[in-house]
């Protein structure tokens, strides 16, 4: 199992992005990384309507703490093309679009994704697709 310490970059899932910012204690090993942070563009979009809807408090507000949560040494990715079709080509993966986005874009950049997400972890298992660091 891949132990965040030892990344030199790796894309983080969004629950993993609001875990880390926040100091939250979820973030489990991810405290001990130092690496590049890269976070999906459709991570973004999940916070963005997570604090829309009211299920995510932000403060001062969603805008500033986007912006100020994705400065060095954390990176947005955009979505290109390349991510857009290999997130419709994942084998056996489930519907949840804004995960097959964050799945396509760590195997598209060839970089782990960290996660506590059972279902994506589960279906790692599976197929060997990404290298993987679990929270």
């Amino acid at each position: 199992m891949l132990k965040a310490e030892n990344l030199i970059a790796a894309v983080l899932d969004t629950h993993a992005w609001v875990w880390s910012a926040a100091g939250d204690a979820r973030a489990g090993q991810l405290r001990a990384f130092r690496g590049r942070a890269v976070v999906s563009a459709i991570s973004v979009w999940e916070v963005a309507m997570l604090a829309a809807k009211g299920r995510l408090q932000l403060k001062p507000d969603v805008d500033v703490w986007i912006r100020s949560n994705l400065a060095d040494p954390v990176a947005m990715e955009p979505l290109s093309a390349d991510i857009a079709i290999e997130s419709c080509r994942l084998p056996d993966f489930h519907g949840d679009p804004a995960d097959r986005i964050i799945v396509a874009t760590a195997g598209v950049l060839g970089i782990p994704l960290i996660t506590a997400d059972a279902r994506i972890q589960a279906w790692n298992e599976r197929t060997g697709y990404l290298k993987l660091c679990r929270l």
